[in-house]
């Protein structure tokens, strides 16, 4: 190696800081959520009382952007655009904001929604989960408290009515709040989106931590039952208050989501983690239910999480029975919550594909239901690809985030043609899509989606030069730029970032890259951990 040149200590330093994340994971087990605009607003409107009220008002008014929306790009914009402007306009000449602080920005939040939010046609909106409850239940907010306005507020702000996009009615709301109203049992996934159903929780009481993990589903309990019925929750929100300086995440608790995903996504790249005992109980404890396992406190069971939850124990050397996984088999391949679902899952089912392809790599004499479902998962993903070679899911709003997850479980567990030629395709699409500056994104180039990225050149077995030019570049791009925020990507009630887990993804990118490179003796850069200077 020629002086000046660089050799990384790959390994170790990554090794380290995951290390460093993982005990961060121990101790703060609700997880690391970025702060939700859409939660926070929803305590500004109807929970004034928690701690932190005029914080979030302010993060509020310092997160519009310069259009007036609220949130990421395009119709991801709609529902924090909706909750925000409906927060300000319930704060109008109250707690000590004077009108003239709040004008200007409701007016732009009015604008951006009349103007090209609620004209988007339902079709053309992200499926978001809930997204035809919440958007009836905000435009109705904000066309109340517009009716109800100071009059002299009133005259100096855009008064028609806000309409719903063409497409999107309010039968549902409608239909779900009468139900409420009879006093029926509701699916327990709707506790997430309690602050606008205008009902009380069935099996809310003193020891639950947090209703539907959702601290704006949560307040909205507390502000109707009062604190004293809820101390456990009123304590997790003012720890949440506290944590984000005022401004709230969600979703919150997601404990065993973001520790099946960080150990899952470490140790899949060859990180050497020896998580605390603490965190692999709460896995495998949580894999002891028939029906599977949940996100978190407050959540129905699912697939998605129960089978990471599968696979991360599998990789640290505790595997569990995955029998669970039957309770969500369909004739399509696999559903997310238990019977029935809106829509097909590509990273759902590649999840699957990874927990049962764990257990028959490891007991060959399984049952024959195990095998044929490995074999069926690797001509159904493949069958899902689209044409130029990514494919599309429903939980997150990058294509790279459903591409790597399925190139992964098809390059380690696929079975045949169609899933070797599926991750082809996948790495071809992957190579042509990298921007200049050596980054992949959907709307510009991320951290996350270059990880993303990268772990899919890397799984694909070629060897051509482009790819490790392709490699050197997306590697140096994430040590340029280690210091910056992640946007959020993850479907929620709006686009949520989990920061530990989008960690533990750059992470694992970074070791997989610094170890090409290194293989293919390359100088290297490990994402701004240490360097050894070396001469011969």
């Amino acid at each position: 190696m020629s002086e000046g040149s660089f050799r990384v200590l790959a390994e170790p330093a990554t090794d380290a800081a995951a290390r460093e994340l993982i005990a961060g994971v121990a101790l703060r087990p609700w997880g690391q959520v970025a702060p939700s605009v859409y939660e926070s607003a929803r305590l500004v409107a109807g929970a004034s009382w928690l701690p932190g009220h005029h914080q979030r008002v302010g993060f509020l008014l310092s997160g519009q952007r310069p259009d007036g929306a609220w949130g990421p790009p395009e119709g991801y914009a709609l529902v924090p655009t909706l909750s925000a402007t409906d927060a300000l306009l319930a704060v109008l000449a109250d707690d000590g904001w004077s009108g003239a602080d709040l004008l200007a920005p409701v007016a732009r939040g009015l604008d951006a929604l009349t103007g090209r939010l609620l004209a988007t046609h339902a079709r053309a909106l992200p499926d978001t989960p809930a997204l035809d409850l919440i958007v009836p239940a905000l435009v109705e907010s904000v066309n109340d408290r517009l009716a109800r306005l100071d009059r002299a507020l009133a005259d100096r702000l855009p008064r028609p009515p806000l309409t719903l996009p063409v497409g999107l009615g309010p039968d549902r709301l409608r239909a779900v709040r009468a139900a409420v109203a009879a006093g029926a049992a509701l699916p327990t996934k709707l506790a997430h989106f309690y602050e606008v159903l205008d009902a009380t929780p069935a099996d809310a009481g003193p020891t639950l931590t947090a209703v539907g993990a959702s601290p704006a589903a949560t307040a909205a309990w507390l502000t109707a039952a009062g604190p004293a019925a809820g101390p456990t929750a009123h304590a997790f929100l003012r720890e949440l208050i506290r944590d984000g300086d005022g401004p709230v995440p969600c979703p919150s608790p997601i404990t065993v989501f973001e520790r099946a995903w960080v150990l899952s996504g470490l140790r899949r790249a060859g990180v050497a983690i020896d998580p605390p005992a603490t965190v692999l109980r709460t896995l495998a404890a949580a894999t002891g239910a028939a029906e599977g396992v949940a996100t978190g406190e407050g959540l129905p069971t699912d697939a998605d999480t129960t089978s990471v939850t599968l696979d991360a124990l599998a990789r640290l050397g505790r595997p569990a029975d995955p029998a669970s996984l039957w309770a969500y088999e369909t004739a399509d391949g696999f559903c997310t919550w238990p019977g029935s679902e809106d829509g097909f899952s590509v990273t759902t089912n590649a999840h699957v594909l990874d927990a049962l392809g764990q257990h028959v790599t490891a007991h060959p004499d399984a049952d024959a239901r195990y095998h044929r479902a490995v074999e069926r998962l690797s001509v159904v993903l493949p069958a899902h690809q689209l044409a130029e070679g990514p494919w599309q899911d429903r939980w997150h709003a990058s294509p790279y985030y459903a591409t790597v997850c399925c190139v992964l479980s098809l390059a380690e567990f696929g079975r045949g043609g169609a899933a070797a030629e599926a991750v082809d395709r996948a790495a071809r699409w992957v190579l042509e899509s990298q921007g200049a500056d050596g980054s992949w994104g959907r709307w510009g180039g991320t951290a996350e989606e270059t990880a993303y990225a990268l772990q899919v050149l890397l799984a694909a077995p070629t060897g051509a030069p482009q790819v490790d030019d392709a490699v050197a570049r997306g590697h140096a791009y994430l040590h340029q730029s280690s210091d910056q925020p992640h946007p959020p990507l993850w479907y929620g009630k709006e686009l949520y970032c989990p920061t530990a887990i989008v960690r533990a993804t750059v992470l694992a990118a970074c070791r997989l890259a610094s170890v090409h490179q290194a293989d293919t003796d390359r100088s290297v850069v490990d994402c701004g951990y240490q360097t050894t200077k070396t001469t011969t």
